[in-house]
């Protein structure tokens, strides 16, 4: 199954908030779609989900307007919308069934998942009683429990220590697998880069880049290198202002010109103690950085 969001515009009032985006994601594989706040994100998933509609554009499953009764989204807000007084299992079982399951099939689905999450213990604890990691995870059954052909998770990972966050990284990979389009909305880019293999970035409604994340890696200039070494004075002294320190330790190595990659690699372990030394890679945060630094400030209470 193929997604297309092709070519959608969308103004509130006077605000043109998207002007022509296009993007696709298939079966068996997770997009990643990027950008600040105020830039576009939130209108374009939501006119995924038919919450409204766009004033030109289409949405399209291999090649043809979306049927909203035949095909199932599950969708993790990043704000959530769950009743913090009612019991966990009725209000997951009201959700399954208003996405199209019958009842005995709803309480199977969400027990199934309960357990996947070892959630069953709070099967019927009021939602407010759970600390803000496991409203989470019951917020994420919602998305999942009736067995959704697309999966949109905005800030999955919000308010998750470590160990539960691992698991849902598990839930992830298995819906991957299983075929699933899943399309990820977050900040944090380590994990846009540990699972999508394609990647959107919209920037004042528009999308400025987009394609395999790999692609646009190997696609930068590659005339930089990293080195680890015990002495990195000694380097310093001999290339002066080519040098810099990143976050690790790791000398940065700007070259003249990427051409010089080899000779370089090749003067610097002739000459000086090195334990690692490769070509440079920009992390996506880089990339993100660069296509959305425009000079304005973000607007963090704006939401489109």
């Amino acid at each position: 199954m193929k997604l297309e969001i092709k070519n959608i515009y969308k103004s509130f009032g006077s605000k043109k908030v998207l002007k022509g985006v296009s993007f696709s994601a298939e079966s068996g594989e997770a997009f990643g779609l990027l950008g600040r706040n105020g830039a576009g994100k939130t209108t374009s998933i939501r006119i995924l989900m038919d919450v409204f509609a766009p004033e030109s554009g289409e949405v399209l499953i291999d090649g043809k307007p979306v049927d909203y009764k035949k095909i199932r989204i599950g969708y993790l807000p990043e704000e959530r919308g769950l009743y913090p007084k009612k019991r966990i299992i009725d209000q997951l079982v009201y959700f399954a069934e208003l996405n199209g399951l019958a009842k005995r099939d709803a309480v199977k689905a969400v027990d199934f998942w309960l357990e996947r999450l070892k959630m069953s213990e709070y099967r019927n604890k009021r939602l407010d009683t759970l600390s803000k990691g496991n409203q989470q995870k019951i917020q994420l059954i919602t998305a999942l429990a009736h067995n959704p052909q697309i999966i949109i998770l905005d800030e999955p990972f919000s308010g998750l220590d470590p160990v539960n966050a691992m698991l849902l990284k598990d839930v992830v990979k298995e819906q991957i697998e299983k075929g699933k389009i899943v399309l990820f909305s977050s900040h944090q880019m380590n994990y846009i880069e540990e699972f999508c293999s394609k990647i959107g970035i919209i920037n004042n409604g528009e999308i400025v880049l987009q394609g395999s994340l790999h692609d646009i890696k190997r696609n930068y200039v590659r005339d930089r290198l990293v080195v680890r070494t015990e002495y990195p004075e000694k380097i310093v002294d001999m290339l002066g202002s080519q040098c810099s320190v990143n976050e690790r330790g790791e000398l940065i190595i700007k070259l003249k010109s990427a051409g010089d990659k080899q000779m370089m690699m090749r003067e610097l372990t002739e000459n000086f103690d090195i334990d690692e030394i490769k070509v440079y890679e920009p992390s996506l945060n880089d990339i993100f950085v660069q296509y959305t630094s425009n000079g304005e400030k973000e607007d963090k209470n704006e939401t489109v």
